[in-house]
């Protein structure tokens, strides 16, 4: 991927109506991403570190990524098609034949739970990130009357 991008965090996940919105963003811009409430919940766990009786499947996923000498190095929401966004995880393998850089497609619910529990930097291109609505004053406006209901996560 040659695209340019901006490096984003993960700035607050909120219950909605059909899933959870992830608030993504840095201080120039935040977009939502709409999940399942599953997936959420895995994302704020991961960025919380909660603990887990069982491994989930990200969880795994990291393991055979380490039992393989797999490094995740960065995930990048790509682009935005008829409401549905697009994602790519860069992994990289490197041994005695060289080094080896994978790029997969990859929903972007699985990338930021990847990038939450491998503490990994998340981009967006910037053609995307020009693209999609600014939305740092809700998040202003949910930081503030959440912290007289105890309301966002964030991270």
């Amino acid at each position: 991927m040659n695209a340019e991008v901006s490096l984003i965090q993960i700035r607050g996940i909120l219950p909605a109506h059909s899933g959870a919105a992830i608030f993504l963003g840095n201080e120039e811009k935040v977009f939502i991403i709409q999940v399942e409430a599953a997936m959420a919940q895995v994302i704020g766990n991961f960025l919380s570190e909660a603990p887990k009786e069982r491994p989930l499947t990200h969880d795994l996923m990291s393991d055979v990524f380490k039992g393989f000498g797999i490094e995740v190095e960065r995930v990048i929401i790509t682009e935005l098609k008829n409401s549905t966004y697009f994602a790519r995880m860069i992994l990289k393998m490197e041994n005695e034949l060289g080094v080896k850089i994978v790029e997969l497609d990859a929903r972007p619910s699985d990338c930021l739970a990847i990038a939450a529990s491998q503490k990994v930097p998340v981009y967006v291109t910037d053609s995307l990130f020009e693209e999609v609505e600014d939305m740092s004053e809700v998040l202003e406006q949910i930081n503030q009357s959440g912290e007289e209901e105890g309301g966002l996560t964030d991270e």
